[in-house]
């Protein structure tokens, strides 16, 4: 038995430039793998909408998977890119290098370019739905009446009349979490003028999450959507929740990158010496 006691945990706002705003995430690096049921508790102990937990492979890659406060997670962007932040901060991968991580959604490859952290995901295109059952459902979530209606192997998405629809949206959230996915997206194209193509917000109350503030893995069905709709392959939107995210995109077929800045705002250690879950 290993004689490691703590854990040490970072704090990363993703899809930020400046502290208290973004998506925080906690990141924990560790040689060996952790148990499902402790990497399961810290994210609980931490309340953030993702804790990431990262070990390496004997060929140079990475293990990542993400909890939320109650569960584990397939796919999520903004851990994603705290954790390699977290990496490239700390010297654990070369920053002229990029870092592969091997998850639930297959390999991810992360590259950092200048200011921007870029991240290669897949598309998760959303299918448009047709049934009118299942559209009085989300609007019954949302509390309003949506444009268009659709979704992927994770989210419901909701195309709303515009911004200030997206904006002013109040769902109720037991019947979002009543939904048959992991969440609920919704998204409207950007007012005129705006420096932004397209806004959104992500609410996940079934996994602990009521709002998320910026969901990089939502990207992957709002990406590909507002591409098609706009003739464009390169795109820049905002998730407008209450701490606000900016977000990158450039879509590539079945791929999407997804880009954005990560500050570091938190840096402590878990005592563990105690605790039956810790096996290393």
């Amino acid at each position: 038995m290993n004689a490691l006691h703590s854990l040490e945990i970072v704090t990363v706002d993703a899809f930020a430039s400046q502290p208290f705003t973004g998506n925080p995430a906690a990141v924990c690096y560790t040689p060996e793998p952790l148990e499902t049921d402790l990497m399961q508790a810290i994210a609980g102990e931490l309340n953030l909408s993702e804790t990431a937990f990262i070990h390496p492979t004997p060929n140079g890659s990475y293990h990542l998977r993400w909890f939320t406060p109650t569960t584990e997670v397939d796919l999520c962007g903004h851990a994603t890119m705290a954790a390699a932040h977290v990496m490239w901060e700390r010297g654990i991968a070369p920053n002229n290098k990029s870092i592969l991580f091997n998850t639930r959604s297959g390999v991810l490859e992360i590259d950092h370019g200048g200011e921007l952290i870029s991240m290669n995901f897949p598309a998760e295109p959303v299918e448009l739905i047709t049934s009118a059952a299942v559209v009085s459902a989300v609007e019954h979530a949302l509390q309003m009446s949506v444009s268009a209606c659709g979704r992927n192997r994770m989210d419901f998405m909701a195309v709303l009349e515009n911004e200030a629809a997206i904006r002013s949206v109040s769902p109720s959230m037991p019947a979002v979490a009543a939904l048959p996915a992991r969440g609920l997206i919704v998204t409207a194209a950007a007012d005129d003028g705006s420096q932004y193509d397209f806004i959104s917000r992500c609410f996940y109350p079934a996994v602990g999450v009521p709002e998320d503030p910026v969901t990089g893995s939502a990207h992957c069905a709002i990406g590909p959507y507002w591409s098609a709709q706009l003739g464009r392959k390169s795109l820049r939107g905002w998730q407008a929740s209450a701490r606000g995210g900016e977000v990158w995109i450039d879509c590539k077929g079945d791929r999407v990158q997804i880009k954005g800045k990560a500050v570091t705002v938190l840096a402590g250690n878990f005592s563990i010496k105690n605790c039956s879950l810790f096996s290393l």
